[in-house]
């Protein structure tokens, strides 16, 4: 008598999905699995969970199996999925970009806390990527004017298909250059998720990261902070009194970027912060406003 295999379900599936993960170095294989077969599914990943017994046809199995060989090699999963979830926006990606990470929500909050209240005209993101940043101040500061450049015009593809996703692509301007070259003057905030990774720091980040991801978009200089150092330099012809500058960087690059900070702009005021984990992550740089003060006399008229 012949017995037919058994039939593929949800549980199963995501039961071999994680043995194809199991001896390669992956942070968090079950959840990978989970999202990767709600991904091949079209459903959500709840759904998955609380349907473990649910068919599965073999078209989607086949297509399951070459995702998780994949990942089994390293390849991020936003990657794969061609999303990723960040902030309050679901973003596409392709590995022409970075894949948008935590820490750099903590930038976008310091960014529209600095902007409340304060008359912010023009915004621009200096290394947009996938444009995450400049969408998400867009969404927060709808008066603004937002800019948006990068020196890979691959990326700015990418960046300018999520603004038109989001009806925000008409209140971006996409500048293709170096740093803060294509930008105009006047500027009241710039934010900059630039490289800022070491060169002998790169050989110690995950597989995957240095697998797939663009170097260009994570290695700095040789100690990490050469392209923030020249982004500050380049600031006092774009930068008006009164504006800021806020960066993100790594802990290895705190020092020097806040030293760069103050060797560029004397006058402003310049601190670090700490992310979420404790670990110094945020440059602030904040000039000076030379507006001038108009004082009243005790009589109630203006000196």
């Amino acid at each position: 008598m012949i017995t037919s295999p058994p039939a593929w379900t949800v549980a199963r599936l995501l039961g071999e999905g994680l043995k194809r993960l199991q001896g390669h170095d992956i942070a968090d294989g079950r959840l990978d699995a989970e999202v990767l077969l709600a991904h091949v599914l079209q459903r959500p990943r709840a759904w998955i969970l609380s349907h473990p017994d649910a068919p599965v046809d073999q078209a989607a199995v086949a297509a399951y199996h070459a995702l998780m060989a994949r990942r089994a090699r390293g390849e991020p999963v936003a990657y794969l999925t061609g999303r990723k979830s960040w902030y309050d926006l679901d973003l596409h990606v392709t590995p022409e970009v970075l894949v948008p990470r935590p820490e750099t929500e903590g930038l976008l909050e310091r960014a529209v806390a600095w902007a409340r209240g304060r008359t912010v005209e023009s915004v621009a993101d200096v290394g947009t990527g996938s444009g995450a940043l400049a969408i998400a101040l867009c969404r927060a500061l709808p008066a603004a004017r937002v800019y948006a450049s990068d020196l890979s015009e691959r990326a700015l593809a990418v960046a300018r298909v999520n603004a038109r996703e989001y009806g925000v692509e008409d209140r971006i301007r996409f500048l293709h250059g170096d740093l803060l070259e294509p930008l105009p003057g006047g500027l009241d905030l710039i934010v900059a998720n630039l490289p800022y990774i070491g060169s002998e720091e790169y050989a110690g980040l995950p597989r995957d990261v240095r697998l797939f991801e663009p170097r260009v978009a994570l290695v700095g200089g040789v100690r990490g902070h050469e392209l923030l150092a020249r982004l500050l330099a380049q600031a006092p012809g774009r930068l008006r009194p009164g504006g800021a500058l806020m960066a993100e960087l790594g802990p290895p690059q705190a020092a020097a970027g806040l030293a760069a900070a103050r060797q560029a702009l004397p006058d402003a005021r310049a601190w670090l912060e700490a992310d979420y984990a404790g670990l110094t992550r945020y440059l602030n740089v904040e000039t000076q406003d030379t507006a001038p003060v108009t004082r009243q006399s005790p009589a109630g008229h203006s000196d």
